[in-house]
């Protein structure tokens, strides 16, 4: 082999084996590429965008359906006083609207009229959307118990079932809110505002999901009932206070066998409507009822029902009554068979039912 040749060989060996070289280079960047990739994507994820809502909020869901303490609220909470927590319906108990008080036969007309029935109620489990915003004086002078309790049950019916009906919707978006990527501005404002009505901290949603939930119309009737006398207390009938929530910065009225000493009143409503809803956030949001919340959300792992006579074992703290308050909660509910109520759902309003309101 002459040395033309030689060198003609060796050229296109050490083409070869550069050829080989950089082959074998390329493979290894490609699989240290793919290899290293998702640890710094990973890494990235942590480190620099974990901007609140944004591409986290499949995280946040995951964790708050999922985590072992999910029934454990943030006990550090925030301090919120009686006017954070109730601002809209406070804004809503300065509103210059002038309800009209019906009398019981008008009432029992405009009844008649829309074939608004109980006994239908409990069958079909649909309630007619009627919004009556005071209680009849009369109330208290109807002497047949059982007409006396089956007015006072159609008349807080509907407003207990409307205001369920509002947290079961706000519940829905914010499940809605949380199964997004990324959220817009009005729905951060929107979670803004639901954090300071059930006074919970900025971004706990895990409290929130807790505490934005409903309460059993048999127990809210039950309550009613009690704190009222089925609707003829001085509270209910001047002030519009189905629950007898206490109030320190509020209008309110005056217990007549109050201590002295004791600064505290009945919170007075503009209307039912606002009363039923004050007392949903006072159960939803007051440490003296964590534990109610507690149940209420293993109930709802479990997708068993919301038992108002479970949950009411968790109203001790509601009067100074304590147990004895339990038990007279649990005989009105069963007594009354108020649990025929629970799945009640508001029918939509109409023009003519509107128009004799």
């Amino acid at each position: 082999m002459n040395s033309k040749t030689r060198i003609r060989h060796k050229r296109v060996k050490n083409k070869i084996s550069n050829t080989f070289i950089r082959f074998s280079l390329s493979v290894f960047a490609v699989t240290a590429f793919f290899y290293t990739a998702p640890i710094f994507i990973n890494f990235a994820d942590k480190n620099f965008n974990n901007k609140e809502f944004t591409n986290n909020s499949k995280n946040i869901l995951n964790r708050t359906l999922t985590k072992d303490n999910t029934f454990a609220e943030d006990d550090a909470g925030i301090q919120s006083n009686e006017i954070d927590l109730l601002y809209d319906i406070l804004e809503e108990n300065n509103s210059e609207i002038n309800l009209v008080r019906y009398t019981t036969s008008e009432i029992n007309a405009l009844f008649r009229e829309v074939k608004y029935d109980l006994d239908e109620v409990r069958d079909t489990k649909l309630v007619k959307p009627i919004d009556i915003g005071l209680l009849p004086n009369e109330i208290k002078n109807i002497g047949n118990t059982k007409k006396r309790k089956e007015m006072f049950i159609k008349i807080v019916l509907p407003l207990i079932v409307k205001e369920n009906n509002k947290i079961r919707i706000d519940r829905k978006r914010l499940f809605t809110i949380l199964s997004k990527n990324s959220n817009t501005t009005i729905e951060k404002k929107w979670l803004e505002k639901k954090y300071k009505q059930y006074g919970v901290r900025q971004n706990d949603l895990t409290t929130l999901k807790i505490r934005m939930d409903e309460i059993p119309v048999s127990l809210a009737i039950a309550q009613a009932a009690k704190e009222t006398g089925w609707g003829t207390s001085r509270f209910a009938l001047k002030g519009n206070a189905l629950f007898g929530q206490w109030t320190w910065s509020g209008e309110g009225l005056k217990p007549k066998n109050a201590e002295l000493g004791e600064d505290h009143k009945v919170m007075k409503f503009h209307s039912l409507q606002l009363s039923v809803r004050a007392y949903l956030r006072n159960l939803n949001t007051h440490t003296s009822y964590r534990n109610l919340r507690k149940v209420r959300t293993e109930l709802r792992s479990r997708n068993k029902p919301l038992d108002s006579t479970v949950l009411a074992n968790h109203l001790d703290k509601y009067a100074e009554t304590g147990n004895e308050y339990i038990e007279v909660l649990q005989k009105i509910i069963a007594q009354n068979n108020l649990k025929d109520f629970d799945e009640a759902r508001l029918l939509p309003s109409s023009k003519d039912l509107e128009s004799l309101i």
